[in-house]
């Protein structure tokens, strides 16, 4: 929500305005779903301590009770998501995916984002995969650091962007990052004030990720073009989503000389040695 009212004060300079558009967020632009009811009442109670708005925090299923539709005010109105972010659980089908496909079903437009365990993208979650793939553009595949969740999981995630509303065609381009090198350096120590520390310019390579994600490699500058690579996947397959820059076998010219020159070294060298044997052998 942080950054939505961010975005209103960025583009509304009337204060009147500004106040009608941060209301009508907290109100009408928000929703979320939680199946346990401590859960529950405990986020109901820090969005009105915080003025954060909880009109459409609902406690039900997501996969069995949950229609689409606002909670309270407007019952009889489908909710217009247009921006959807998940963190799903790992055990449940698919890796998770069965969440990321029942959500995206439920848009008619805008983006999502998702970090899940990157086999649901390498054959863990195919049938949900296609599925999404009938309705929704797979945009990125991003490699996310090992140690990303240090100390809860040590499990290799990536995040998949979506572009929801237009189905997947095999000739889109998809941009696969390796993004393992996030710039920060993470520690997994209790008692340490600081577990997370930018070593290597993180701002910068996270500015520059959504860059990439956006325009594409003219933004390429921090990354290296093996961290970065457009192809394409099978909208058919659903097990193809990690994808990385391919190695280029074909040896060079400068392969075969350095090549050469390690074998007449290695011959010279076997020479010597047998020179120096046989001077030893006759007493020279």
């Amino acid at each position: 929500m942080n950054e939505m009212l961010i975005d209103a004060k960025d583009k509304i300079k009337s204060p009147d305005e500004l106040e009608k558009k941060s209301a009508e967020i907290k109100a009408n632009q928000l929703l979320g779903l939680e199946i346990l009811s401590s859960v529950y009442m405990l986020a109901i109670l820090n969005m009105i301590l915080m003025g954060d708005g909880s009109s459409n925090i609902l406690n039900k299923d997501s996969l069995k009770g949950f229609d689409g539709h606002y909670g309270f005010g407007k019952i009889h109105e489908k909710f217009p998501a247009d921006a959807f972010v998940l963190n799903p659980p790992y055990s449940a089908p698919g890796n998770g995916m069965i969440f990321v496909k029942k959500a995206l079903s439920m848009m008619n437009r805008g983006y999502a984002a998702i970090i899940i365990q990157n086999s649901a993208g390498n054959g863990k979650a195919v049938e949900y995969n296609k599925k999404i793939l009938e309705h929704s553009t797979l945009l990125a595949s991003i490699k996310m650091p090992l140690d990303l969740f240090i100390g809860k999981s040590s499990v290799q995630t990536n995040i998949y962007v979506f572009r929801v509303g237009e189905a997947h065609q095999k000739d889109d381009i998809v941009k696969f990052i390796d993004f393992s090198n996030d710039g920060y350096t993470r520690t997994n120590r209790k008692k340490s004030s600081v577990n997370l520390r930018d070593t290597d310019r993180a701002k910068e390579r996270y500015d520059e990720l959504v860059d990439l994600v956006r325009f594409g490699k003219s933004k390429l500058h921090i990354f290296s073009e093996k961290e970065y690579y457009e192809g394409t996947i099978d909208p058919k397959n659903g097990a193809d989503w990690n994808q990385s820059a391919p190695i280029d076998t074909k040896p060079t010219l400068e392969d075969f000389k350095k090549t050469v020159g390690d074998y007449l070294a290695w011959e010279v060298s076997n020479l010597l040695k047998n020179q120096n044997t046989e001077d030893e052998r006759l007493g020279k």
